[in-house]
């Protein structure tokens, strides 16, 4: 199984069963075990992924980006056949739960004495795992560690995996179990991240993008250049205050990092090579898209286009944001398919997408009778959608998923929301200014009221459900008539699953601690959020206790 969505793994037996450094059998009975977790990696090493890229090169077949999504994206093909064509290995490096043949757990401690111990057997049960000394090492003291992590930093490159660190773990199993585990993850194990990978590269060009709330935000477009494996030829800029900070201008050699291996930033200018030919960066007084002037609310550094309801960059984004998985969840209709279509003049306002020519569709390239059809019921299906999605993907700023659901607790229609003045709003638990503005003002505007009643005159739900009316009213629900919030990163749950699950036991969703609060769930790395809960004496409880609660 794979580690899923944080709640459930995915089944991935038939396409472990292709990978070759993963034995099909094991005598764990000599220890006494008939049932064990293990945990491990799946990898691809570099060779085998620039001979995979040469055999798809030569097929005309699209390049794969990196080993990591190579090995990612196989373990999930359908074709097991696949799978053992892309010569994929497991590292096994834990073994997590024994059990007997009653079904009864055995102490690890009892088997073997360290967590070395524990990967010298399973290397001879068969099991591919870090081989002493060169990738597992046994350490006296800290310095030790420290020194080995060094020695690793300097030779990453030559290794025949890509990696982005190593893991320092106590040997002792008694002393791991004496340690236990924080909500997140185990005491006795932290993780060594190498150094970001950096390369320098020169800034070619800015450009402004304009998103769904008229944010204009510059990028920079800079000669590609290959970092930690990936091609980067784009980074964001955010905001004029950052450029100035950093003192970025084009032409710039810039210093260029991929944050935790993922994410690109420039990390600074290098002022030392300037030539005097580079340009101050100049941000925009007007959209560039649609030339309305920008403005800039009060505390706020990013500058805005003034036009919301007529220029194209904001309705194009407000389209792919009403279509996307959080709003109204349309499978198949995605960025390229919209802005095509709204290049072709089928969308201008939000309610054209349930009024689109399947048949015109259908002359389209590329657009099969399948894939027509399929779009139309994903079109028809969002109708039935619950009305706090519809609220959320109106693309309200500061409106976002939670506090859409506690909106629609009060009202039997998003229409009457119209009718709302900054005050009503202010009077719902974990309401702030911001939103109450943001909300009233969208209600304000002439077009929003007529365009929900276009909706729902299409068949769109606007209404809220009698299921989630049902829910609240309920006695019988565990969390019925109590606000709850999720901090912090959970151990085994997605924050999106928890709130679902605290929804389905009556409970709603606040945005914020409040006097109001009934119960904070905390997870790792929780911050102010439990601070203030604690001065209020708001109940908190960890992810078990939650669990617990609600009746596992």
């Amino acid at each position: 199984a794979t580690r899923g969505n944080g709640s459930a793994g995915e089944d991935i037996s038939a396409n472990a069963r292709a990978i070759r450094t993963l034995p099909l059998q094991a005598k764990f009975s000599q220890y006494g075990i008939h049932t064990a977790e293990l945990r491990g990696e799946v990898l691809l090493a570099k060779s085998q992924f620039e001979a995979l890229n040469a055999q798809r090169l030569q097929k005309g077949e699209q390049q794969l980006a990196n080993p990591r999504n190579a090995a990612t994206g196989a373990i999930r093909l359908k074709s097991p056949t696949e799978v053992a064509a892309r010569r994929l290995e497991v590292f096994v490096y834990q073994l997590a739960y024994a059990a007997d043949k009653e079904g009864q757990e055995i102490p690890l401690a009892s088997l073997f004495p360290t967590h070395g111990a524990t990967i010298e057997a399973l290397a001879g049960l068969g099991f591919k795992t870090p081989q002493a000394p060169q990738e597992r090492r046994q350490c006296a003291n800290i310095e030790a560690v420290m020194a080995f992590a060094a020695d690793w930093a300097t030779r990453r490159d030559e290794y025949g995996y890509e990696i982005d660190g190593l893991v320092v773990k106590v040997d002792s199993l008694d002393t791991q179990q004496q340690l236990g585990y924080t909500s997140h993850h185990p005491r006795w194990a932290s993780a060594h991240k190498f150094a970001a990978k950096q390369a320098t590269t020169r800034l070619e060009g800015i450009e402004f993008q304009v998103g769904r709330t008229g944010a204009v935000t510059p990028v920079a477009k800079l000669r590609t250049v290959e970092l930690a494996g990936v091609q980067v030829s784009s980074v964001s800029l955010h905001n004029a205050e950052l450029i100035a900070q950093k003192d970025i201008r084009i032409g710039d050699m810039v210093l260029v990092e991929r944050a935790g291996d993922v994410i690109p930033q420039i990390v600074q200018a290098l002022t030392d090579l300037r030539t005097g030919a580079e340009q101050v960066v100049i941000f925009p007084t007007v959209c560039p898209v649609c030339a309305a002037p920008l403005e800039r609310g009060e505390e706020e550094a990013v500058w805005r286009c003034a036009a919301p309801d007529t220029c194209p960059a904001q309705q194009l984004q407000r389209f792919i944001h009403f279509a996307s998985k959080d709003a109204m969840n349309i499978d198949g209709l995605g960025d390229s398919l919209i802005e095509r279509f709204y290049q072709l003049g089928y969308l201008r306002q939000l309610d054209d997408l349930y009024k689109l020519d399947y048949d015109a569709i259908a002359k389209l390239e590329r657009m099969g009778k399948r894939s027509v059809e399929n779009l139309r019921n994903a079109i028809e299906g969002s109708k039935k959608n619950p009305a706090a999605r519809l609220l959320y993907a109106l693309g309200i700023r500061h409106i976002g998923r939670t506090n859409s659901r506690q909106l629609v607790q009060h009202i039997e229609r998003l229409e009457d929301l119209a009718a709302w003045k900054t005050e009503d709003v202010l009077r719902l638990p974990d309401f702030g200014p911001k939103a109450a503005e943001q909300l009233v003002k969208a209600f304000a505007n002439p077009e929003t009221l007529p365009l929900l009643q276009r909706l729902a005159a299409l068949g769109v739900n606007t209404q809220t459900l009698d299921e989630e009316r049902a829910k609240e009213a309920n006695p019988a629900l565990p969390l019925s008539g109590k606000s709850i919030l999720f901090t912090g990163s959970l151990p085994t749950l997605k924050r999106d699953a928890a709130e679902k699950m605290a929804e389905t036991a009556g409970a709603k969703i606040a945005s914020s601690v409040s006097k109001n609060l009934s119960y904070l769930v905390v997870g790792e790395e929780a911050g102010s959020k439990l601070e203030k809960a604690q001065k209020l004496g708001i109940p908190t409880l960890s992810e078990a206790e939650f669990l617990s609660l609600i009746g596992g």
